[in-house]
């Protein structure tokens, strides 16, 4: 999977933000999400996998609309592994919420307002996952490889972050 060999690849060089700690960190987060909101892992994969797929949609707009650098800043702006309601504001419209929640809903088979009530930290997490690519001394160059894949500029919609996330569990687990 080319966005976890990004990822990978992000970990083992020193001038890319990526760690085995900022991983760990992100880790956690989803279970604690998992476990706060009494949902199964893998609901929570499926989760980060469709919200995975929103975030991608957005920042390719803002890719088109202002240049790599401003997706790379929004990215870098709102990243984290704690909630964030205006990330998910500035992200979405109110009508593209709702879309998201539908969909994680019925794909992950949640109710909606327990979708509603995870956006904040599913989004912010996507976010930080991304972030791992940034270059360690200019974080607003536009050359972070695990963003760019992301976007995955040939559209062939080869590219799953709850897949990403789930390949880097087993990574950080074999690690330990």
């Amino acid at each position: 999977m080319a966005l976890f060999d990004q990822i990978l690849g992000a970990v083992d060089n020193p001038s890319q933000q990526a760690s085995t700690g900022q991983l760990g960190g992100i880790m956690q987060a989803a279970q604690q999400l998992s476990s706060g909101y009494g949902t199964s892992p893998s609901a929570t994969q499926t989760a980060m996998s469709v919200v995975g797929n929103y975030v991608r949609s957005a920042l390719r707009q803002k890719q088109a609309e202002a240049g790599n650098e401003q997706a790379q800043a929004f990215v870098n702006h709102y990243s984290g592994t704690g909630p964030n309601p205006r990330a998910v504001q500035d992200l979405f419209s109110q009508g593209q919420q709702q879309q998201v929640v539908q969909e994680t809903a019925q794909r992950a088979g949640l109710n909606p307002s327990t979708i509603q009530a995870m956006l904040p930290v599913l989004v912010p997490l996507v976010l930080n996952f991304l972030q791992t690519g940034s270059n360690t001394h200019n974080s607003q160059a536009g050359s972070n490889s695990v963003l760019n894949t992301f976007l995955d500029a040939d559209h062939d919609g080869s590219v799953d972050i709850g897949d990403a996330m789930g390949l880097a569990g087993q990574f950080l687990n074999q690690r330990r």
